[in-house]
């Protein structure tokens, strides 16, 4: 009864929506058959004189103009490309038993299945419909069943079972490696089941005419080239606004109907493993964020991406769960059938979602750059974060040397002036003076939080961040002329502006941030070149130092107190502790 309560509403709202549309045309038409009835009395002879000879003429202009309007409208709503979610799609031939396994469960829910499978780099599914006209066909395949040149190495793309009217199955990539089979079946009944309202034709239609306004407005709202095409867009524009207005409380009842049935649905399947399963999706989400911020974040900065991020997300979680005790019987758990093994080539998957998902979450402008190329976990350690530190290192002594600090005062070598940790360590230390009346008092005052806000840590941090502002155009600059060069292509719509990602990760960084990671970086080099450490990857905070074969957690205090307080006893303390000499000048690139 649930089922076909939530059915019913969707339905209902669905035919509003409708309703809608139908009197959007019926104010269309209403002008010409005004027209109509006006010039069959006059050529009957029942509506005749000089007055009513005028309202004719008047009346065909006006309905001539409002269905010339009327179908420009209509040509834009019904041409404009309805926005895709970047996906990687799997084809059949690729991953059968997955196929096999979301048909079986369609037929358990007694509703049509998926018309397709694709892959997002995100720890969500849903339903696409992609059987728009302006969608066009799909890539074309070659003789060996590989796509075309937009394709995927290793992921053909097929019509096989291919039901035009089905929507598309789209799979957070994190699901398949994290979860077992049941696991997924049980986290995927929920939007399989959405499918029997997809099939409805109220709904399927009034979703295509929400898409397509949708699709309008973002045309319309592009910048336009001549001030004909501006003024005709910008009407076209203020109609399909003034019907998405109209439809927005509807569309949005129709598809809370729909998500209820298809949740009332899925009751009935794996209902055990859905608790288990929802408590994975959690658990799955909270890796993927931390190895994105913390991993793959550093990686792309460098040039570099992770080709198996899907594969880092099993190694973060199990670490996460190693050290924080999360699940109980995680051993037993993860002896069962991953879901990964549900693809004939995960490693060629996992390869093509890391490279959508750096994509997607840093922007196409690392992409266009001569350095820009995979890298395997085996290698991030040397490939990304030695690098990464070398480079804020010499950043930090760019700086230093156009702020004019050329020595130090506690070595007389003769590579005193060269890139050592001996000149930042001074350079940062704020120094007490002696005042009037003998009261002794600091070169800086502490700010709100109770930390020292020096002059020479503000000039620093400020030109840091210049420094890398500068770094940042242009590179943005490279990018923006190589994806201008580039042929269009399908999804070229989505890197148009090549320098910023779709979906930033974080918040542009402080100076006093850029201060701390250059400063850091800096005692890491020193660490590396003068104490035997070694660089590292912790699967949960990114770039480690290794001492000893050890990772090193007690870093970061002894730095923010040196930046933050001017006081570097600390940190030579640790250095002293460690074996690590700050006079010595260290490897930069």
């Amino acid at each position: 009864m649930a089922v076909e309560a939530g059915a019913q509403a969707a339905r209902s709202r669905a035919l509003a929506v409708l309703r809608i549309r139908s009197r959007a045309l019926a104010v269309a038409l209403l002008p010409a058959a005004v027209a109509v009835v006006l010039l069959a009395g006059g050529a009957t002879g029942h509506i005749s004189g000089g007055r009513w000879g005028i309202a004719r003429w008047i009346t065909t202009g006006v309905a001539a103009v409002v269905l010339l309007s009327a179908a420009g409208i209509a040509l834009v709503v019904t041409r404009a490309r309805p926005a895709l979610s970047p996906t990687v799609p799997i084809s059949e031939a690729s991953a059968p038993d997955l196929y096999r396994m979301v048909r079986d469960l369609a037929d358990r829910l007694d509703v049509p299945a998926p018309s397709a499978i694709a892959l997002t780099p995100d720890c969500d599914s849903w339903l696409e419909d992609r059987t728009h006209p302006a969608h066009g066909p799909p890539p074309p395949e070659s003789g060996d069943g590989t796509p075309g040149p937009r394709g995927i190495r290793g992921l053909p793309t097929t019509r096989h079972h291919r039901a035009p009217a089905a929507p598309v199955l789209v799979i957070g990539s994190p699901f398949l490696w994290w979860m077992r089979v049941g696991e997924l079946r049980a986290v995927l009944a929920p939007v399989v089941a959405g499918t029997g309202p997809s099939a409805h034709p109220d709904i399927a239609a009034a979703r295509r005419f929400i898409r397509g306004l949708d699709a309008a407005v973002a045309v319309t709202s592009a910048p336009a080239r001549g001030p004909v095409t501006r003024t005709v867009l910008a009407g076209a524009g203020c109609v399909a606004r003034l019907l998405l207005r109209n439809c927005r409380g509807h569309a949005a009842e129709m598809e809370r109907g729909v998500a209820a049935a298809a949740a009332e649905r899925a009751q009935a399947v794996d209902y055990g493993l859905r608790i288990v399963a929802q408590e994975q999706v959690g658990l799955a989400y909270a890796g993927w964020d931390r190895l994105l911020t913390r991993v793959a974040l550093p990686a792309w900065r460098m040039g570099r991406w992770p080709s198996r991020l899907d594969a880092g997300v099993v190694a973060a979680l199990t670490e996460l769960s190693r050290r924080d005790r999360l699940a109980e019987g995680f051993a037993s758990r993860l002896g069962e059938r991953p879901a990964c093994d549900l693809l004939e080539e995960p490693g060629a998957v996992d390869e093509a979602a890391s490279l959508l998902a750096a994509r997607l979450f840093h922007g196409g402008r690392a992409e266009s750059g001569p350095d820009w190329a995979p890298v395997d976990w085996q290698e991030y350690p040397d490939e990304v974060v030695d690098r990464k530190w070398r480079t804020d290192a010499a950043r930090l002594h760019r700086v230093l040397n156009a702020l004019g600090v050329r020595r130090t005062r506690r070595t007389t070598a003769p590579d005193a002036h060269g890139p050592t940790l001996e000149r930042v360590l001074e350079y940062l230390t704020v120094r007490a003076t002696e005042g009037e009346g003998g009261v002794r008092e600091a070169e800086a005052a502490p700010d709100d939080d109770g930390a020292v806000a020096s002059a020479r840590t503000a000039v620093l941090a400020a030109g840091l961040s210049a420094e890398l502002a500068r770094e940042e155009a242009a590179e943005g600059a490279i990018a923006g002329g190589a994806s201008a060069g580039q042929p269009p292509g399908p999804d070229g719509a989505l890197w148009d502006d090549a320098t910023f990602p779709l979906f930033p990760l974080q918040q542009p960084r402080t100076g006093r941030e850029l201060l701390v990671d250059h400063v850091t970086a800096m005692v890491c080099c020193a660490a590396m070149d003068t104490a035997g450490a070694l660089p590292g990857l912790d699967w949960l905070d990114g770039p480690s130092l290794l001492v000893r074969g050890e990772r090193t957690t007690d870093l970061t205090p002894q730095v923010l107190s040196l930046v933050e307080e001017g006081d570097p006893a600390p940190l030579r303390n640790w250095l002293l502790h460690l074996g690590i000499r700050p006079d010595k000048p260290v490897r930069l690139v």
